[in-house]
């Protein structure tokens, strides 16, 4: 299994930012064809200090090649482009390989 992880950095305007991606990017993310589970963490804090980070989104895929085919997909595409339009200068963005023990 792959699991592409989308980083986001805290955003200048949070309720905008939660507004978009709930309502418009996470109804997008899920007609991505293959993606078996989405898992979105709000973060709320870190062991010392603050956390520059706000929200981690971590798709399953079961494998870099169904990763790759969602994200050629048309419902990749409009993802990718939404992503792109909101959020750009906010979100890093990579892939791994899942191991459970």
């Amino acid at each position: 299994m792959v699991k592409l992880i989308a980083l986001y950095r805290k955003p200048a305007d949070a309720a905008a930012f939660d507004e978009h991606y709930d309502k418009t990017h996470t109804p997008l993310v899920l007609q991505m064809p293959g993606l078996r589970k989405l898992e979105i963490t709000r973060i709320t804090g870190a062991p010392i200090g603050e956390s520059k980070y706000y929200l981690v989104a971590e798709m399953y895929f079961d494998s870099v090649d169904a990763m790759n085919a969602a994200n050629a997909s048309p419902q990749g595409r409009a993802t990718a482009k939404d992503l792109m339009n909101f959020a750009a200068d906010l979100v890093t963005l990579f892939y791994g390989e899942v191991t459970t023990k």
